[in-house]
């Protein structure tokens, strides 16, 4: 049987974790609508030109656009077993359009797993974390840092970066962004009987297990 899976989670809640074992453990295919966009633009599809025209104008692509990309995308070979949708719906006119997507293609078992996580935890991951610049590993001042002070673990650097954008006050924007649009979407799903809530403040283990749960559920 298909299994879809809709992961919805703040910034660093652990969707693109999560979504790289599902993919591995189900095969599933991963589907990421920033991905999406920059590959539709690559390949110059009609509907790659069109989006290509839409960001060329300052516009952001609007709800049939996006839904257009996802039809196209859910059909292809690498679905037949399933998918993650990561990044889609962020509006509850968005969950009401991938529905009618769903129906179209008699998509009628499909899960979605919010992973929550409280704000103060999910500012540390953010604004805690950094990477290394040599080898790109993963660190965080609050939670993870390298066991030698000033010293990457992996290779042996002393350089690192951290993204511009990780910061408090840029994540408190985007964090009120997704409250306000996540819960209508949330409770949507939730009258239908489709929603689950994982604790994804948990260690990757045991959140990932919860998860496998679900998704084996009929």
């Amino acid at each position: 049987m298909q299994k879809v899976v809709i992961l919805i989670g703040a910034p660093g809640s652990g969707k693109g974790t999560q979504s790289k074992f599902l993919k591995e453990y189900f095969s599933l295919a991963h589907i990421s609508t920033g991905d999406m966009l920059r590959e539709e633009i690559a390949d110059e599809t009609p509907l790659g030109l069109q989006i290509k025209d839409l960001i060329a104008q300052g516009k952001l692509v609007d709800d049939k656009t996006m839904g257009a990309l996802i039809e196209s995308r859910i059909v292809k070979d690498d679905c037949k077993n399933g998918f993650i949708l990561d990044g889609f719906p962020r509006t509850l006119e968005q969950a009401k359009m991938l529905d009618e997507i769903f129906l179209n293609h008699a998509i009628t078992n499909y899960k979605v797993i919010e992973l929550h996580v409280d704000g103060d935890i999910l500012i540390k991951r953010i604004t805690g974390r950094y990477t290394c610049s040599s080898c790109g590993a993963i660190y965080n001042k609050f939670l993870k840092a390298p066991k030698v002070e000033g010293t990457c673990d992996v290779c042996g650097s002393t350089s690192f970066n951290q993204r511009a954008d990780d910061n408090l006050e840029t994540l408190q924007q985007r964090l009120d962004i997704y409250n306000t649009q996540s819960e209508p979407i949330l409770d949507f799903y939730g009258k239908r009987g489709v929603k689950y809530r994982i604790d994804g403040s948990l260690e990757f283990a045991e959140s990932k297990q919860d998860i496998i749960k679900i998704i084996e559920k009929n």
